[in-house]
């Protein structure tokens, strides 16, 4: 055992401390070090730590860089003078949605296209340091088939959720409503049900072919055709019959839901996480806020700087921006006053709707709108693994969890906006090049 020697001035007297230098632990064979760490568990900022994994990708302890050693079979990721976080986490992305496609510029394109293209946006977030993101609802299954390819090595992107179709009321939100009857398939879309029974054969049947969580569209949306923001599209009796369905076999329910009845239609169901929560009024804070049984709130308060720019040019019908332009600011001072409230908040981009890459600009929106910045990393981090109960696995650097870490240049709780540029990556253990 080797000895550090520390000098410390105390009560002007020179002291001497001696500090034990211990080996690396037996079961590690890689050590990742940087300058500091943020405990998102704590708020508090670590120095000098030494993050040592497994083989399996998961944290086995975390000492200080200065009291420990390692030989050389053990992999040393060095991060130099950098801030480490655990790997961000985004509760609503569309990976098989390029923002830059919008309106009836979709069928330029053959079907299979969409799902070449989220293999492409997965590696972007991966690059933007989201190392799990949850797929909120894909066709043709996309989201499954990638997950699975990332899995087993064929493709390279973060831990993905998946959902596989959306469910949803006939002519709702997540029904598809842009094409005249002539060209419409035979029979209800996948996911696409009007009575409890459907519903329920839904959850079933997406969960059968690989979702991992279950989305439902519980009012219009943004960018759907004939359907209003603030329209609820299913009753409570339908959504609690989806909530109970899936809790039943261990999943969780993510409700597209922008309208206040709606909202509270969801929350009083059971649904565990309510997306976007645009028009949300007093009453359906002071629900999720007292509710027994968590619920949290995904806004994506970011994405409308994108669209207003960008949509026209991209093919997105003006009803559509126009439905956009009247929930932007609505929706970020409802953030402000659900986060004042105490609702419980998760970090939700609605990446698809703008480029993946450039997800971490919304941090700068969300201390803009009320957190500080600790509030909106924890988020990302510690809050959304709590809502996809899988804090054993992710949302914090900590024994036990896989070590999914990214690194930035400076102090992100002094400037949030460090987030909008990752500068390195580790998933599992292994530097994301």
């Amino acid at each position: 055992m080797g000895i550090s020697v520390n000098f410390l001035r105390k009560a002007g007297v020179l002291a001497i401390a001696a500090v034990a230098v211990h080996s690396a632990p037996a079961l590690a064979n890689t050590v990742i070090t940087g300058a500091r760490m943020l405990d998102v568990l704590t708020g508090k900022m670590v120095d000098n730590p030494a993050i040592f994994v497994d083989d399996n990708g998961r944290i086995t302890s975390i000492a200080d860089a200065r009291t420990v050693k390692w030989g050389g079979d053990v992999t040393h990721i060095d991060l130099g003078d950098k801030t480490l976080l655990p790997g961000l986490i985004d509760m609503h992305v569309h990976l098989d949605g390029p923002a830059d496609i919008g309106g009836y510029r979709g069928l330029e394109f053959t079907d299979s296209f969409w799902g070449m293209t989220a293999v492409g946006a997965a590696k972007s977030m991966l690059d933007a340091g989201f190392t799990t993101v949850r797929n909120v609802g894909s066709g043709d299954r996309n989201d499954v088939g990638l997950k699975q390819a990332i899995d087993n090595g064929y493709a390279v992107g973060p831990r993905i959720v998946p959902a596989s179709y959306a469910l949803g009321a006939t002519g709702g939100h997540c029904d598809s409503t842009f094409l005249p009857p002539s060209l419409e398939k035979d029979g209800k879309e996948e996911g696409i049900g009007d009575s409890p029974d459907e519903l329920r054969y839904q959850v079933r049947r997406q969960r059968k072919y690989g979702a991992e969580v279950i989305k439902v569209c519980a009012t219009g949306g943004v960018f759907s055709r004939n359907t209003e923001p603030g329209q609820q599209q299913l009753s409570e009796e339908h959504l609690r019959v989806i909530a109970d369905e899936a809790h039943q076999w261990g999943i969780r329910v993510a409700a597209h839901a922008h309208g206040g009845d709606g909202i509270k239609a969801a929350i009083k169901a059971g649904i565990d996480t309510i997306e976007h929560a645009s028009l949300v009024d007093d009453e359906g804070i002071k629900l999720a806020a007292t509710r027994t049984r968590p619920v949290w709130f995904s806004m994506d308060i970011y994405n409308t700087e994108y669209t207003q720019a960008e949509g026209a040019k991209n093919g997105v019908l003006e009803d559509n921006l126009r439905k956009d332009r009247e929930v932007a600011q609505i929706q970020r001072d409802n953030f402000r006053k659900a986060h004042k409230a105490g609702v419980r908040m998760v970090f939700g981009s609605d990446a698809g709707v703008m480029p993946h890459s450039e997800i971490g600009k919304q941090f700068r929106v969300m201390v803009e709108y009320g957190m500080t910045p600790l509030e909106a990393i924890q988020a990302a981090t510690r809050n959304s693994a709590q809502a996809l109960d899988r804090e054993k696995d992710i949302g914090a650097i900590a024994v036990g969890r896989y070590a999914d870490i990214i690194a930035v240049d400076g102090n992100p709780l002094s400037d949030v906006r460090e987030l909008e540029s990752v500068d390195a990556v580790v998933k599992g253990g292994k530097r994301i090049r």
